[in-house]
């Protein structure tokens, strides 16, 4: 006769077995926080028909490489870049040292929060206030002030970190990607010790598999200590065309699978596009005006309008953000799934 604590042992262990299946099944399901169709669909049997040995289209891992813009892509990017937005803070945080600033514009702008005269400062207004504070420092200081202003500053619209202002579906899908052996850069045009400051925390994509615009460095022996020193000269715009560039030059490989949001990603995609072989170029369209921001062709931030062109002629996948995500960050609960 069964011994009646055993009996109720086993009965509990059975029981627990079966209430963790469902939790089981979904921590297994790649891509949960996208809603089931086609992106979704199509993500899955890209990355299986590339892995699987028996497939026609089956890719070594060491080729299969996959890059990421980073604004507007991996993170939001309004209102404004964040890394700009740093740049400001890092203005106000340094005019003390800079008299000068108060009287001189864009850097007058800056400390009055007059956007109107930012505006008309224009591009080389911005690139002034970047290069004044990405520069003339050491890398080891630049990459302190990053993570500070990252560990303090909040985002104006959701209070939150902006390390938190990421998509948890593209969080899903580089760790989905990276567990069927794909190595994930990031090719933005933001700078690239900015990004390293937070990427492998943030998104596990590690320092060296971080491509962005660069400053030319100059390395420096004083005083018994070695350090690298960040010039005001750029070295590498990696926006456009420059990004498949640097990803010829830093990778050296063809990415199988890109994915952008903006016409600042047109070239990548197109390089991707260019291999042979099996290929996937993805667009995360900005629709979701509730959940996070709409916009695409009229946009300063993250124009979205020949890339879309080429996308819809070309047969790419563009996410509707809206109809596709079930959540837009890891601190919402996901929605009820839509039916396609």
């Amino acid at each position: 006769m069964t011994n009646p604590p055993q009996h109720r042992q086993r009965f509990n262990l059975a029981l627990l077995f079966a209430l963790a299946l469902p939790l089981l099944a979904q921590a297994s399901e790649p891509l949960p926080s996208w809603n089931e169709g086609p992106t979704k669909k199509s993500i899955i049997e890209f990355v299986q028909a590339v892995t699987d040995q028996s497939s026609k289209d089956f890719v070594k891992p060491a080729e299969r490489i996959a890059v990421f813009d980073n604004d507007g892509t991996l993170w939001s990017e309004q209102p404004a870049y964040f890394e700009l937005l740093f740049a400001f803070d890092e203005v106000k945080r340094t005019a003390p040292q800079h008299p000068e600033w108060k009287t001189t514009q864009p850097f007058k702008a800056v400390l009055e929060n007059d956007h109107k005269a930012l505006a008309a400062s224009g591009m080389d207004g911005l690139l002034k206030i970047v290069g004044a504070t990405h520069t003339g420092m050491t890398t080891e200081a630049f990459d302190d002030y990053a993570k500070t202003w990252l560990s303090q500053a909040r985002h104006p619209k959701t209070g939150k970190p902006y390390t938190e202002m990421i998509f948890q579906p593209m969080l899903e899908m580089l760790d989905y990607l990276r567990s069927q052996d794909f190595k994930t850069y990031i090719v933005s045009g933001g700078d690239t010790a900015f990004m390293r400051a937070f990427a492998e925390k943030v998104y596990g994509i590690p320092p060296e598999q971080v491509i962005g615009t660069t400053f030319i460095t100059s390395f420096q022996f004083k005083d018994g200590k070695a350090s690298i020193v960040r010039t005001p000269k750029l070295a590498h715009n990696d926006d456009g065309p420059g990004k498949p560039e640097s990803i010829d030059a830093v990778i050296g490989r063809r990415p199988i699978l890109a994915f952008g949001n903006s016409d600042g990603d047109l070239q990548m995609l197109q390089w991707t596009a260019a291999g042979s072989g099996k290929r996937f170029m993805g667009l995360v369209h900005h629709t979701d005006a509730k959940r996070e921001w709409a916009y695409d062709r009229k946009s300063d931030i993250g124009r979205l309008d020949k890339a879309l062109d080429e996308a819809n002629s070309r047969g790419w996948t563009v996410v509707d953000m809206a109809s596709e995500w079930r959540r837009i960050y890891p601190f919402e609960s996901p929605a009820t799934e839509q039916v396609q």
